[in-house]
Order: C-alpha cells, then sequence, then structure tokens
C-alpha cells in the first residue's frame, strides 16, 4: 500500500489497537477505496455508502485526515477508484472520477459523534455542516435585500388549511357543492335548450283524398292520400320539415291502429290545410242546392277533427283555399255554396287559366296582414275558388277582401296565437315577385309562432 507524504496513512497492523492504521490508532482515518478488481480483504469498518451520485459522501474526520484534507485542501480518493486524494504527492491533481456531488439541500442529521457532512458549494470549494449553515444563511440575507421571499415568507402566503387563495374564505362546502352543482345544471340545460333550438321545426300538411271511381280498376279502385306538390315545397322552402297526416281508421278490418289524430298535433309543431275539393254544405248544416256541390264530406270530418286537435294543443294552423273555408266553418261560419250563383255581382274568381287567374285585394286598416306588408295596402293574387265566406265564424276577423266586390280572401282567428284562412295559393308565387303578392312573410309567422308553442 502506497503510503502519502504528510498523511499519516500506512500498511494497516493486523489485528492492531483500534482496528487503525498506523499513526491513527483511533481508527478515524478511512482508508482509501480499492480498485476495481483489486484483490485483499474489504474493510469491515468501512460506512455502508449508498450511489454516489445525488448524495454527499461522508468522510470521516481525525488528526490524519485533518493533515490529509482540511490541511491540504483535498480530498481524499473517490469509493472504489484505489485513488489518492488531489494533490497527493507523485498524482496529478484532478477530481475523483465519482466526487462527492453538489447538492446543497442536504441536511442529513447524524447521530452524537457520527462524522461530519461536507458540502460542495455552487464554486466547488468544500464546506462542512456549520459552513453550510452559515452560507444558506447568507443566501437568504441576499434573497430578502433582492425582494424574494424565503421559505418562511412563502409559507406564510399560503393559508393554514392549504386550500386555494382563489376560494372565499367563508365557503362552506355545502356552499362550494350548491354552486359546482347549479354550474352542472345550467350547461345541462343550456345544451338541452340549444338542441331544442337546433331542431327543425315539424309541419304537418292534412292529406288530398282521392276516392275510387265507380268500376274503375287498379290504383283508382283504391282510396289515394296525397300532397300537391307545390304546397310542401312552399312550406320547406324555410328550411323545415314536412309530414303528410293521413287519415286514422281505430276501427279498420285489416289495421286497426291506436293512433289518434291528436297524436300528430302533440308531436308535429304546425298544421297547413291544403287546397282541394268543395267543402260539404252538410258542415255547415245546409243541403247542396246542386248535385256536384256536394262536396266531400269524408273529408270534412278528418280535416274538422285535425284542425281541433291543434287549437286546442295551442299549435298554429293556416289554411290554404278550402283549408280558408274549412276554418270558418270550424268555428260556426257557413259559406256560399257558388259565388256566380250566391252572388251574381262579384267578378270570377275561378277561371280556366287556373293559377294564372288574377284579381287585387285590400287588407283592413286593423287586420294583422295591414300591419305585416305595412305601407302596401293590398297587392295581387291568384284566384281558383268558386265558393267563399258567406257569415264569419264566432271570433273570427276579416284579413283581406277581394276588390272590387268585397268577397272575403283572408281571416283570423283572434283567440289563439295564429290560426288564418288565405282564399289564393299563396305556394304559386314567387318569393320576392313583384307582380303577385310575396306570402314569404306569412308563412315567417306562421312558422315563428310553430317554434314559440313547440315546447
Amino acid at each position: 500500500m502506497v503510503d502519502h507524504a504528510g498523511t499519516g496513512r500506512g500498511a494497516r497492523a493486523p489485528g492492531g489497537p483500534g482496528d487503525g492504521p498506523a499513526g491513527d490508532p483511533a481508527g478515524h482515518h478511512q482508508q482509501p477505496a480499492r480498485r476495481a478488481g483489486a484483490q485483499g480483504p474489504r474493510r469491515q469498518d468501512a460506512r455502508p455508502r449508498g450511489p454516489a451520485c445525488g448524495k454527499t459522501v461522508p468522510f470521516r474526520t481525525g488528526a490524519g485526515a485533518a493533515r490529509s484534507g482540511a490541511e491540504t485542501g483535498t480530498w481524499p480518493a473517490a469509493r472504489g477508484t484505489g485513488q489518492p486524494g488531489a494533490g497527493a504527492p507523485g498524482t496529478a491533481e484532478r477530481r475523483p472520477a465519482r466526487a462527492v456531488v453538489q447538492h446543497r439541500g442536504d441536511r442529513r442529521r447524524l447521530r452524537p459523534g457520527a462524522p461530519a457532512l461536507h458540502h460542495v458549494s455552487e464554486s466547488g470549494e468544500n464546506m462542512n455542516d456549520g459552513e453550510h449553515d452559515q452560507r444558506r444563511k447568507d443566501d437568504a440575507i441576499v434573497r430578502r435585500a433582492a425582494g424574494a421571499p424565503d421559505g418562511k415568507e412563502r409559507e406564510g402566503s399560503r393559508r393554514k388549511d392549504d386550500t386555494p387563495r382563489y376560494l372565499n374564505p367563508g365557503d362552506s362546502i355545502f356552499s362550494l357543492w350548491g354552486r359546482v352543482i347549479k354550474a352542472r345544471y345550467q350547461r345541462i340545460a343550456a345544451a338541452a335548450t340549444r338542441h331544442v333550438l337546433q331542431r327543425p321545426l315539424r309541419i304537418g300538411i292534412s292529406a288530398r283524398i282521392f276516392h275510387p271511381e265507380a268500376g274503375a280498376t287498379g290504383l283508382r279502385s283504391k282510396n289515394l292520400q296525397y300532397l300537391e306538390e307545390s304546397i310542401a315545397q312552399w312550406v320547406m322552402s324555410r328550411d323545415v320539415l314536412v309530414f303528410m297526416i293521413p287519415t286514422v281508421n281505430t276501427d279498420g278490418l285489416l289495421h286497426p291502429s291506436n293512433i289518434r289524430l291528436r297524436d300528430y298535433a302533440r308531436h308535429l309543431d304546425g298544421l297547413v290545410l291544403q287546397g282541394g275539393a268543395d267543402v260539404s254544405p252538410q258542415s255547415y248544416a245546409e243541403t247542396p242546392t246542386r248535385p256536384e256541390w256536394s262536396g266531400d264530406r269524408a273529408r270534412d270530418m278528418y280535416e274538422l277533427e285535425l284542425l281541433h286537435e291543434f287549437v286546442e294543443a295551442g299549435k298554429p294552423v293556416l289554411g290554404i283555399c278550402r283549408g280558408c273555408q274549412l276554418i270558418n266553418v270550424a268555428f260556426g261560419g257557413t259559406l256560399y255554396q257558388d259565388i256566380a250563383t250566391d252572388v251574381p255581382t262579384a267578378m270570377p274568381h275561378v277561371h280556366d287559366d287556373y293559377d294564372r287567374h288574377r284579381h287585387e285585394i285590400v287588407f283592413p286598416a286593423d287586420s294583422s296582414l295591414a300591419k305585416l306588408f305595412g305601407q302596401r295596402l293590398g297587392g295581387v293574387v291568384n284566384s281558383i275558388h268558386h265558393q267563399a265566406v258567406k257569415t264569419l265564424g264566432r271570433d273570427m276577423q276579416v284579413e283581406a277582401m277581394s276588390v272590387p266586390d268585397g268577397v272575403v280572401e283572408a281571416i283570423r282567428y283572434r283567440k289563439a296565437p295564429f290560426v288564418m284562412g288565405l282564399q289564393w295559393h299563396p305556394e304559386f308565387h314567387r318569393a320576392g315577385g313583384e307582380e303577385l303578392l310575396d306570402c314569404t312573410g306569412i308563412l315567417d309567422n306562421f312558422l315563428r309562432v310553430a317554434r314559440e308553442t313547440r315546447f
């Protein structure tokens, strides 16, 4: 074993007093670590050490250690290298391969008489516990002078119960959870409302009915229910869904059903009564003056029930041509069975030109259509009807009249959000057209009420 000058370390005397090296009877000086793979017995009194990386390595102090370390300013050899400390005679000055790692925060508490811990400062100088404590105190003074909070100040800035500082100190666990539950409820309610409002409107249209002809075969021998294309496309032009509402038959022999017309009123947002066959005089307690004016009693019964279900449900209703006449009859009004016969002074309201036949109308000053069209007091509409409103039903108001004969062209039920009948066919008017009255505003009002009453 190599003996270093001035260190007092030499060959170990086996079984010597204190089991220490020569010149160190107290056994305080630590034997340098063996080289990797070196032969010889391992020291039995060596203190167990953990991994060198990230730890402060303790070494014994004493007279010999003071001479070898403190007095010469060198470190003992790194464990496991077998090299003498830097500055030892005959060796190159270098730091051991696994030297003590800088770790200023290691404040290991040692039992009395245990070897002292040495620390390495940021500049690389060796410090014992006392010097390390003094250095930390000096650093704290410098930080306070610079305005940075020290450990105690940082601890004082937090609450004693370790709760976040943004919370109200007066909050209890119940008030906090109450606000959390309320916020969750509002979020769910907003999402549900947004979903309902974004759902397209569902508008039902009453069906036209084709009755089988005598002696007909094939499809004409069956009852048919259908829509006129223009009425469906006019309603769908405002981005809503359209459903034809068929007749129901709870007593059918082949396919009985428990579905009622009130189920359609419950699940749909509005009703459009489309045009078609005449209203039967029997529906307003009269007899037909001519056989061809008998109308369609079966369709009357179906649409009258449908109308009453939607009105009772508070849903809007818009009647077109025949639908306008049916609304008047539903509330106790009557009709002219034939305008040319019953009102000889009236101008023709039906012609072979069909929807190309037109005439002017005017809005009464107190009507909702006068408010809707503003400065426009009337307009030009098509005319495809030979029946018309004769006596108004209860709570009905005239909304438009033809010029110059004064035949009723539009009515409104005053005790409902929106129940209106138009004698002309708005689906045949071009949106934004200048020649014929643009009825898009009427449709928009109908759909607006449908959205408001859908809940």
